[in-house]
């Protein structure tokens, strides 16, 4: 079984009249094992493939050796399907019309599948509602199929009505998760990250075809390792405390703070989704009421729960002091990872504003974010932003747009922007 550890870093010193209590809590688990292997109900794999008619010959082709390799790495008995998208969605595989739509993983219906990917022919528009909908719908055919996964691949840009979108995505939400990749450089990169925000997946982009078969192989890989299906963090606060925000920092910035659901009157439930062997780092902030010097108070309870078994836990405190040293440092790890939040932000708002002619507001947020990378040490954002920006001063964040940019450097840096690092040791 799975084993969840958590740990707290902060600054539990308060000056007289303070409220505000951050910290990073740290989940790590061990011992995760395959995913559909661990007795927590079976595991489905949906592979969605771009096949609108935007899909030229070599994408095309490289989509076809991409799903190839994500089929062999889906482990014997895992459930399954290939949706092929347009501006309908088809199934692809496995060839039925009522029932279960999805088969269990075994060398022949490797097979099958790999040979329904063969004959995919790029035509139509593109409809991602109904590929996000049939997904869905696939799930839901094969009830003992309680972790659920997709890959989606486009080329383009969504051509249907927003609310559309929306509600497809919505529809979604909390029942699968996605992983979500950009073929070339005539894709939105926000749209998809609505996607994958929401679906607790990750964005990129693929900017040349020979790079496909590699990241759909990864991502497999990765999805088959998570052997805990499902998992969630909670956060109890005190009677009268706030809990400001709760937000997934590491590996990738990620806001849960409205995914909160009730557990009980002082304890709310954040999504987490399927845990491989690995760490997260949440930052927690809550507000609890002041009080006198030398008084303690615990305030916040973190915990990992996994069903209704809470296998972690750490505690979040606040001391009131009187002592200007002890309440005037900021927790390394609170200071450090306050910083990668900004700096998603502010690459992300600077290519907006470049991308409405708006200059002057994309020169100053690309340059704040130049500094911040350089004081987190986020050596990728750094190299990123370069590709975009002449950087004239790093520490003081002072840069020059640049008069030629490559649009696939340019969403690079904007699927990237929510990556996050940690603090080199």
């Amino acid at each position: 079984m799975a084993e969840f550890t958590a740990s707290v870093f902060q600054n539990e010193y308060l000056p007289d009249g303070g409220t505000d209590v951050n910290a990073i809590v740290t989940v790590t688990c061990a011992g995760a094992g395959t995913a559909g292997q661990t007795g927590g109900g079976a595991a489905g794999e949906i592979i969605i493939v771009d096949t609108s008619g935007s899909m030229g010959p070599q994408t095309m082709a490289a989509a076809k050796q991409a799903a190839t390799a994500a089929l062999n790495e889906i482990v014997d008995g895992t459930w399954f399907a290939v949706i092929a998208g347009s501006d309908r969605a088809m199934l692809a595989y496995p060839a039925v019309s009522s029932g279960p739509g999805l088969v269990q993983m075994s060398a022949q219906t490797r097979s099958q599948a790999q040979q329904a990917v063969s004959r995919f022919v790029g035509s139509g528009g593109t409809a991602i509602s109904t590929w996000l909908d049939l997904a869905g719908q696939l799930f839901g055919s094969v009830p003992q199929v309680t972790q659920r996964h997709a890959i989606l691949l486009t080329d383009g840009e969504n051509r249907e009505r927003d609310d559309t979108f929306e509600a497809a995505i919505a529809r979604a939400t909390g029942y699968f998760q996605c992983d979500c990749r950009g073929a070339g450089t005539d894709w939105q990169v926000d749209e998809i990250r609505r996607i994958s925000q929401a679906l607790l997946g990750t964005v990129d982009i693929i900017p040349e075809p020979g790079q496909m078969e590699t990241q759909f192989r990864e991502m497999m890989r990765t999805s088959m390792s998570r052997g805990v299906a499902e998992a969630q963090l909670r956060v109890w606060s005190p009677q009268g405390a706030q809990v400001l925000f709760v937000r997934q920092v590491s590996p990738t910035v990620e806001d849960l703070t409205d995914r909160r659901v009730v557990i009980n009157p002082l304890t709310g439930g954040y999504p987490t989704g399927a845990w491989s062997d690995e760490s997260r780092d949440y930052h927690v902030a809550v507000r609890v009421a002041a009080k006198a010097i030398g008084q303690e108070q615990l305030a916040a309870r973190v915990m990992l729960a996994v069903g209704d078994d809470v296998l972690a836990q750490a505690l979040v405190k606040a001391t009131w002091s009187g002592n200007s040293e002890l309440t005037a440092k900021i927790d390394q790890q609170v200071a450090h990872y306050t910083g990668q939040t900004e700096l998603a932000a502010m690459i992300q708002e600077g290519l907006a504003a470049k991308a409405s002619g708006d200059e002057a507001t994309a020169t100053t947020k690309l340059g704040r974010a130049v500094q911040l990378a350089a004081e987190t040490g986020n050596d990728e954002a750094t190299s990123k932003l370069k590709k975009v920006v002449d950087v004239q001063n790093e520490r003081e964040g002072t840069v020059r747009l640049k008069a030629a940019i490559n649009k696939a450097d340019e969403m690079a840096l904007d699927t990237a922007s929510t990556k996050t690092t940690r603090i080199k040791k």
